[in-house]
């Protein structure tokens, strides 16, 4: 039996295809072995979101080519999509494929065992108009799926290299989403997160269909669905349409990431990122009028070039002002290739390093603000490991519905099921929590027998 080994860099899409193409392996006889083991294939899914993404995925590449010399060794995902011939040029790369044609990866592998030459299956993204299928029944991780809901994004921001590396906006077929959810929720998993590179941008390419018709159908026509997460939307995508479904969703969470990457609307013009401030801020008060309690995640680029302190302090200023729940980080870094590398008034490391600190600071203030509105409270968890730094203890890890990271007692077999705890003491990054019961499916398979 031939083996396949995986490294995957980068986001959640790339865990997700990495699943997809050994899916394709699996169903060729393939075994999976770790990454340090020997094997026959080693297939590097890279990341090309910064300059450090490329430099980590050729040092990924390059062990695999050490631990075995003989092994094919296949190169996927942005950075190979971007660079192909960077990726060729080291000694030791037999296949790049890009961020599509996946599906050719198997053929390649007979090819090159044949004719024992490179082989460069990238093609042009940019003509791509069409959503590439690639199934994904189960998980190597078994409480949260992800669902991949469509590819690609239209912006253009500044700092972004992205559209270069997954092409133009791409919508996945509603029937093929909602059959793979299906899938996933008779394969056991009570949570699935819907995922993409513009996620919020779902149907932006089809006519009558968007993200509020497919988060409808998905709770009208999947059974046995108990959560569905939005892994990021724009603001400008929380349309009064996707802020009515989330108000008469009964499994729709009360939870959206909504990056911002600056509260600064001279900054975000030089990001060229589609709002202003005001229509941010509105659509904020709006869905938080709808879903009260609604928790808010977000992402911020600190130090972009030319940020004045005056225009960080806009920024500082919006979080706080709308109480974000977490905020995730960055400082900005130089993607050569887009505009903003080529931008004059880039930050000195210093200064954004200790912007970057000032909003971590908030953001945990923040995140503590918003849990101790939940002590005392009774929410569902799905609980999805032992705690790892004291696995004697019997405490297991999970999250609530709206995000909040819990600590309690449970088993080993509750995990990724829907439970109920109470929360005894907020905190951050965990609460702590009291088990009182498993949430029983109310359609067991009798009921749905006598009633079919």
């Amino acid at each position: 039996m031939p083996k396949v080994a995986f490294h995957t860099l980068g986001c959640k899409v790339n865990h997700y295809e990495t699943e997809a193409i050994w899916q394709l392996f699996q169903n060729n006889g393939y075994e999976r072995v770790e990454y340090e083991q020997t094997s026959d294939v080693y297939v590097i899914n890279t990341c090309t979101v910064t300059n450090t993404g490329d430099k980590k995925s050729r040092q990924v590449i390059r062990r695999a080519i050490r631990k075995n010399p003989d092994a094919v060794i296949c190169v996927t995902g942005c950075y190979a999509q971007t660079s192909p011939a960077e990726i060729m040029a080291i000694p030791g790369v037999d296949i790049v494929v890009g961020t599509q044609d996946r599906i050719k990866m198997l053929e390649y592998i007979e090819q090159y065992k044949k004719e024992r030459q490179p082989i460069n299956g990238v093609t042009n993204i940019m003509r791509n108009r069409v959503y590439e299928e690639l199934d994904v029944p189960a998980f190597t991780d078994r409480t949260r799926a992800s669902l991949k809901i469509q590819e690609g994004c239209n912006n253009f921001c500044t700092f972004c290299i992205i559209p270069w590396a997954r092409g133009l906006m791409r919508s996945r077929d509603p029937e093929e989403v909602i059959r793979q959810a299906q899938q996933l929720v008779d394969a056991g998993y009570k949570e699935i997160v819907l995922t993409g590179i513009h996620t919020g941008g779902y149907g932006e390419d089809m006519k009558d269909y968007n993200l509020a018709a497919l988060l409808r159908d998905l709770e009208a026509r999947v059974t046995g669905l108990k959560r569905i997460r939005i892994s990021s939307i724009e603001a400008s995508q929380i349309t009064d349409e996707v802020i009515d479904v989330l108000n008469n969703s009964n499994i729709v969470v009360r939870h959206l990431h909504v990056p911002l990457q600056s509260g600064s609307n001279t900054v975000l013009k030089r990001m060229r990122r589609k709002y202003t401030m005001e229509f941010f801020g509105e659509r904020l008060d709006r869905l938080r009028e709808a879903l009260p309690g609604v928790a808010i995640t977000s992402d911020v680029i600190v130090g972009f070039p030319g940020e004045t302190e005056e225009e960080f302090m806009e920024t500082y200023n919006f979080i706080k002002d709308y109480n974000f729940s977490e905020l995730h980080v960055f400082p900005y870094s130089k993607r050569t290739g887009t505009p903003a590398a080529r931008m004059e008034d880039q930050i000195d490391e210093e200064i954004k390093n200790e912007r970057v600190h000032r909003l971590i600071e908030l953001s945990d203030q923040l995140a503590k603000e918003y849990a101790s509105n939940y002590e005392g409270e009774v929410l569902e968890v799905i609980p999805e490991e032992v705690d790892k730094e004291n696995p004697e203890s019997g405490l297991f890890i999970g999250y609530t519905d709206n995000y909040l990271k819990v600590k309690f007692q449970a088993t080993e077999d509750m995990i990724g099921k829907l439970v109920r705890v109470k929360i005894t003491k907020s905190g951050y990054p965990y609460n702590e929590g009291q088990f009182l019961r498993v949430v029983e499916d109310t359609l067991t398979s009798e009921h749905i027998k006598l009633s079919s």
